[in-house]
């Protein structure tokens, strides 16, 4: 799970309260038999098996020779590490979700999609159900969002009747995490304000699964209890549970589970009937903060880690935590870092942070970044960026940014071996074509990428930025050979390389220029210079 602008956390609750209630709707079918039916667009088809549609990655799941991504354009599946890829953004199944979380389990994959609504002039999450497949992605079905009807208001949890608040829209209601288990087959998922939730007849129907209250560390079914099971407080109760809005859960086992919310850790290990509840305030060797955006388990080291934010205390801080005993008692790293979620490689951790991919081997107490990622044959570097998502498949490790997708073969030592870099952009029709994006785009949170062609050769490129008054502002490269792309880009005449280059928005003194109209000028090798126009809008 990670927690991205992509998703604003904004809890509406008159939306709940007011909005017209309707019971779970009933999964669909959608079958994928052909390549045709993959694309529904032709800029879709022309970049299906060349890269994935978009650079912003939220998740990476590894099963096998299959390599999954979850992007703000869909999923993407690779079966040859990257070399091609199948795209289902834009299918009948798809549409145009933005994945939000990935699960495997027995031969199934799951995933969550989500997307963002306009209410009364706010951007708002929305969640978009789930889909599953049995046939490795050839075949999908749909889950709508689980909501509830305006009359489910009570839960039954062991003799205890309790109160529930009905969450009758899927706004805010979305799922940042899957987890699974087996015996029975069970789905877990963690939906923010619809909270933890679980089907045992593949999505055809939803429970509403009980934690514990801010007020009490732990909770059996045979326990005495009156507590309501929301989120915030309003015209349903008074009650204010941060403990019953959930961001994350993992399976560590067929019995075991932990769950993360903006309330702290709890722990399952009766198949999720009791839970016990880890905090910064309830243990000698507590968790750094209650707001757990992320979990992971690594079994080959019997560990469990989690992101850990701060939450409402002044003590808390934001770190990872992790533990060795199941969660009896904790240790953290990272302090002061954002982490979004955490991938394996055997017995190391690989942590995704604002701040880059933090990797440790046992007993952890000494964390690696790769440094500066350079694709091999481009010589193109990964800007600097927020990692979201890693993973690994055999020798390789794979990263997830908000501004793609990096992979590297190891060969030795940690972060040792040969990068490559995978963008999505727009295809070159021909070698005279250039484009940037974004566009207008604003300086103090973003670059401009441009995109160029060298016609499939190698050659010494400069870019200079100019105003509106074709005054230089900044000399982007000087002479830099470039020519081997990062990938290939189908064009209108064949297979066209391209090459990318940055403009952070700053003059040669290196301020943030004003508003305006900006010219780009590349100067390719002997060749005629190819012009394009960008906006600067802060």
């Amino acid at each position: 799970m990670k927690i991205k602008n992509l998703f604003p956390i904004v809890l509406t609750l008159v939306l709940f309260l007011n909005a017209k209630g309707f019971a779970q709707l009933s999964p669909e079918s959608y079958e994928i038999s052909s390549r045709a039916k993959l694309q529904k667009t032709e800029s879709v088809k022309k970049t299906t098996s060349i890269t994935p549609l978009s650079n912003s990655i939220n998740d990476i799941l590894t099963v096998g020779d299959t390599l999954w991504l979850g992007t703000s354009r869909g999923l993407s599946r690779s079966t040859d590490k990257g070399a091609t890829w199948t795209n289902y953004y834009g299918t009948e199944a798809f549409g145009s979700e933005s994945i939000s979380a990935i699960a495997y389990l027995n031969g199934v994959v799951w995933v969550s999609t989500a997307h963002s609504v306009e209410k009364d002039g706010q951007s708002l999450s929305e969640g978009g159900g789930l889909r599953y497949s049995t046939d490795n992605g050839n075949s999908w079905t749909v889950i709508p969002q689980p909501i509830d009807a305006p009359d489910d208001s009570v839960v039954v949890y062991g003799i205890n009747r309790l109160r529930a608040l009905p969450v009758t829209v899927a706004v805010n209601n979305l799922s940042y995490d899957i987890a699974l288990t087996s015996s029975p087959s069970t789905v877990w998922i963690s939906s923010y304000a619809g909270g933890l939730r679980k089907s045992t007849d593949m999505g055809k129907t939803w429970q509403r699964v009980v934690l514990p209250p801010d007020r009490l560390d732990s909770i059996r079914p045979t326990d005495t209890l009156n507590f309501s099971l929301q989120p915030v407080a309003g015209k349903f109760g008074s009650e204010s549970n941060l403990n019953h809005r959930v961001f994350s859960v993992i399976a560590a086992g067929s019995d075991t589970l932990y769950v993360g919310t903006a309330g702290g850790i709890n722990r399952s290990t009766d198949g999720g009937v009791s839970w016990t509840k880890f905090t910064h305030q309830n243990q000698n060797s507590p968790i750094s903060g209650n707001f757990v955006v992320a979990l992971g388990s690594n079994g080959k080291t019997h560990s469990v880690w989690a992101a850990t934010w701060k939450a409402e205390e002044a003590s808390e801080y934001y770190a990872v935590s992790y533990s060795t005993d199941a969660g009896n008692s904790w240790k953290t790293a990272l302090q002061d870092e954002k982490v979004h979620n955490f991938g394996f490689k055997g017995p190391e951790v690989i942590a995704a942070s604002d701040n880059g991919a933090y990797r440790a081997a046992y007993p952890w107490n000494q964390w690696l970044t790769p440094g500066t990622i350079v694709d091999k044959e481009s010589n193109i570097s990964l800007q600097p960026t927020a990692f979201y998502a890693a993973a690994s498949q055999g020798d390789l490790v794979w990263l997830g940014t908000e501004n793609g997708l990096a992979s590297i073969n190891e060969t030795g030592s940690m972060w040792q071996g040969d990068w490559k870099l995978f963008y999505a952009t727009q295809p070159l029709a021909s070698a005279d074509e250039t484009y940037a994006f974004p566009n207008p785009f604003s300086p103090d949170v973003e670059r401009l990428t441009i995109k160029y062609s060298t016609g499939g050769t190698r050659t010494n490129v400069t870019i200079r930025i100019f105003d509106f008054g074709m005054n230089l502002v900044k000399t982007v490269i000087q002479n830099a050979e470039r020519g081997s792309s990062l990938h290939a880009v189908e064009g209108q005449s064949g297979l066209i390389n391209g090459s990318i280059d940055y403009w952070d928005g700053r003059d040669e003194n290196g301020k943030i220029v004003p508003n305006g109209v900006y010219f780009y000028r590349i100067d390719k090798g002997s060749g005629d210079p190819v012009y394009g126009k960008v906006i600067v809008l802060l």
